[in-house]
């Protein structure tokens, strides 16, 4: 049990360790059903991680928020927070980090593309849509402990992910980092509703909720369904370091990626990094996610895709038997 010093924080038990599943299918399998998520402590290559935390530190650094002698962790030199431009609304032209996209080179790290490989049971495809957090330490910021409880089900239609959480820092009660509710990935007659702008406080039983102290090497898994949220960022120094991938096996229904070459109310034509055009149907059962506020926009009405899909941006799409159940930008 992790108890909190924090008034808005529930005591919560701590995250069930799945280490010694790995290598075999069947009890991931099980823990997976069972549990909505897997919890696996120190199993990601520490210098891979040490290398993208660095990427983060010098960004921070070249912002001027932290203390540049720190290579273990983002430390507030108590420079202004008030424009802080790392978000997760944010864009490559507004958020630095973004741009810098570190992603890529990570997961293609042979210790943790290896791991990954063993973990899915084949080559993982990543899909680009990266969450890159630098949290600022707000120890005074009003409001809940819950950033924003939801699942990210409703918002990635027809895309089977696994989410990958992991932190590249050590988190403690203070800098909060992730909870989610065990076991109720499995929506219930009449349990609480999930939409895509999120859950409703208070309807998630509170005996459910789970999270750990982490450090750099701790890994969390998690299905679409799970509700989960950020905790706030009480700390009165660091900053919190950490980032989620989605990846899904490879021999799947993987995602076409590419640029916009054509786009109307009826279909979507993407050209791919090959140069191979691909062209989809588009329907009013089509989930065009487009981020404007995290609480509206999603999904597009049919008459807006058009209109806010621009020819020539990077976006990836979700399809079935040729109309794409799933759009949305490249972020």
């Amino acid at each position: 049990m992790i108890t909190s010093s924090f008034a808005d924080t529930l005591p919560m038990r701590e995250l069930t360790v799945s280490n010694h599943l790995l290598d075999d299918p069947v009890a991931l399998q099980n823990a997976w059903d069972r549990d909505g998520y897997w919890f696996f402590r120190d199993v990601l290559d520490k210098d891979a991680v040490g290398r993208l935390r660095a990427v983060y530190l010098d960004v921070l650094n070249g912002l001027g928020v932290i203390d540049p002698t720190r290579t273990d962790a983002a430390v507030h030199n108590g420079a202004s927070l008030d424009d802080f431009p790392i978000r997760n609304d944010g864009s490559p032209e507004t958020d630095p980090l973004m741009a810098r996209y570190p992603r890529d080179q990570f997961v293609a790290e042979p210790a943790i593309r290896a791991f990954f490989e063993r973990l899915f049971g084949e080559e993982v495809f990543w899909v680009p849509n990266t969450e890159y957090h630098a949290l600022p330490p707000r120890p005074e910021k009003p409001g809940k402990r819950f950033n924003f409880l939801h699942c990210d089900g409703p918002n990635n239609k027809g895309l089977p992910l696994k989410i990958c959480w992991m932190p590249l820092a050590p988190i403690d009660e203070a800098t909060g980092g992730l909870a989610l509710a065990e076991g109720m990935h499995k929506p219930r007659m009449n349990d609480f509703a999930r939409p895509p702008q999120g859950i409703a406080d208070n309807v998630i039983p509170e005996e459910s909720w789970r999270r750990a102290l982490y450090q750099p090497g701790d890994l969390l898994v998690f299905s679409l369904q799970t509700p989960h949220s950020g905790l706030a960022n009480r700390s009165d120094r660091y900053f919190r370091l950490s980032m989620d991938i989605r990846g899904m096996p490879r021999s799947g229904n993987i995602p076409t990626v590419g640029k916009v070459a054509a786009i109307d109310s009826c279909a979507i034509t993407v050209t791919t990094d090959e140069g191979e055009d691909r062209t989809f149907r588009i329907d009013g059962d089509t989930f065009c996610r487009i981020t404007r506020g995290r609480l509206t926009g999603m999904p597009l009405a049919l008459e807006e895709i058009p209109q806010l899909v621009k020819i020539g941006a990077p976006v990836y799409v979700a399809s079935d038997h040729g109309t794409a159940t799933f759009i949305r930008p490249q972020h």
